[in-house]
């Protein structure tokens, strides 16, 4: 039966804050790790939106090109796949964590970061003890629909104060966002359409990386 929450104390001290890299790319394929890995990419999302009976097959391809690399990588939503494959890490949204088997997750040894948009989803994610949190979209959204407001940079900040994990921001960046966000608190910033939509995605990728590191 899933287990919804997990106590607010209890389990920090017990592992090490996770570091990061302060570039996150979200991918769909390994193929994207092929292509970026060897320009300098060190962490990736793997988000699949609408699986298939090939999920499996896709998630355990897609870690061991990641292995292969050095490149940390999240699985998105599909804790099961990333249990049976053996990943590192997870990242749930709110809505996952409503089903999602947490004690599962953790007794698998999985990394978990969580999305965050109000300051009551980050109340609420700090009672799974995150090893990191997202907040986003910081800007309107550029790849997709999303269901709430521009946070702006300022929120990063008082985020920021309030979390002793490393904060992510998400949503609609562009890379001359990049230095006023990491001012405001972020310790790694991640996107999609503003690498992978680019005309030129391995040239984007080694400038987000000379801007993050």
């Amino acid at each position: 039966m899933p287990c919804h929450s997990l106590p607010k104390r209890g389990h920090r001290h017990k592992r090490e804050t996770a570091v990061l890299d302060r570039f996150y790319l979200i991918i769909d394929s390994p193929e994207w790790l092929d292509r970026l890995c060897p320009e300098g990419l060190r962490l990736a999302q793997l988000r699949i939106k609408e699986p298939d009976e090939t999920l499996p097959d896709l998630v355990s391809r897609t870690l061991r090109t990641a292995r292969k690399y050095g490149c940390t990588l999240v699985i998105n939503d599909h804790w099961q796949a990333a249990i049976d494959a053996g990943a590192d890490w997870l990242h749930l949204g709110q809505e996952d964590l409503d089903t999602a088997d947490i004690k599962a997750i953790r007794k698998a040894g999985l990394k978990l970061g969580l999305s965050t948009h109000t300051p009551e989803e980050l109340d609420r994610a700090l009672t799974f003890d995150p090893d990191y949190v997202a907040l986003g979209p910081i800007f309107p959204a550029r790849g997709k629909v999303v269901d709430y407001a521009p946070q702006g940079i300022a929120r990063l900040s008082s985020w920021k104060a309030r979390i002793n994990v490393p904060l992510i921001a998400i949503g609609g960046i562009r890379i001359e966002h990049a230095e006023s966000l990491f001012e405001a608190g972020a310790d790694s910033i991640c996107v999609i359409t503003d690498v992978l939509a680019d005309a030129d995605p391995e040239a984007r990728c080694r400038a987000w990386i000379a801007a993050s590191r």
